[in-house]
Parts: C-alpha cells; structure tokens; sequence
C-alpha cells in the first residue's frame, strides 16, 4: 500500500484505498471499516500524495511529515489526535518546527495525526516511495 492508493474523500471520514476504477468514478474500501463504497466524480477527493504542509519557506509533502511523525514516534502511533488543540499544535511544532501556523489549523494537524494512526494501524510504515528518495539522492 502507497500513498498514490490512498485517498481522502471531503465529507467520508477517515481514508480510504483505491482499489478499482469504474466508468463514473472509482471503488474505494475504507480504512476504517473495511466498508466498500462506489465514488463518482462529483465527489471531492485527494490523494495523499499530492497533498502537502505549508511551511515558513516551502510546501512539505506529507508523506515528509508522515516521515517525521514515524521517526519522532519510532514508528509507533502518534499522540491522539482528540487531543486539545494546545496539544496538538505543541505536538506538530515538535514534528514540523517551521510550519506555517497562519496556513496550518488546529483541524489540518488533527486530520494528519488521525491520518498517520490509521495508516500505522493498517501496517503502513513506509510514506516516501523508493523512487523518490533514490532521485532525490541524486
């Protein structure tokens, strides 16, 4: 599983994993429940690897910060992202030192916390695919 399957679907929650694509949209298999769901275009929907963290300087891939939580966590879950906001923002400055805490809500950094214990949940570890830390090493 790669973060180009997995998907945020605007008013679903949790994520989902892309699993077929149909004439009218796509079947998605949630995260959470294991619930199958056909999704049509009108649906607004992300990948999570085109979605990123504003920082002070630059855009951070999530699946940079996915990186970073695992690391800071050893790759176990993250703080729970019911958490007050204090907590979650302390938390993700830890994470992030330089995000962007104009751009960033308290909402944003819940759903990337929610969203990492899901993913470690499901027994995903890796977030940077291969390809891409090999071409950045070059």
């Amino acid at each position: 599983m790669s973060l180009e399957k997995i998907l945020s679907i605007s008013g679903k929650p949790g994520l989902y994993q892309l699993k077929n694509q149909t004439r009218n949209g796509f079947i998605a298999e949630s995260l959470i429940d294991g619930k199958v769901i056909s999704v049509n275009t009108q649906h607004n929907v992300s990948l999570l690897s085109e979605i990123a963290i504003y920082t002070l300087t630059e855009e951070v891939p999530l699946a940079e910060v996915l990186t970073k939580i695992s690391e800071k966590e050893n790759g176990g879950e993250a703080i729970n992202h019911k958490s007050s906001k204090d907590e979650l923002e302390e938390y993700f400055f830890n994470v992030l030192p330089d995000y962007d805490e104009d751009r960033v809500y308290a909402s944003d950094i819940k759903k990337v916390v929610q969203w990492y214990n899901l993913l470690i949940k499901h027994g995903m570890t890796e977030f940077v695919s291969k390809e891409v830390e090999v071409s950045e090493e070059e």
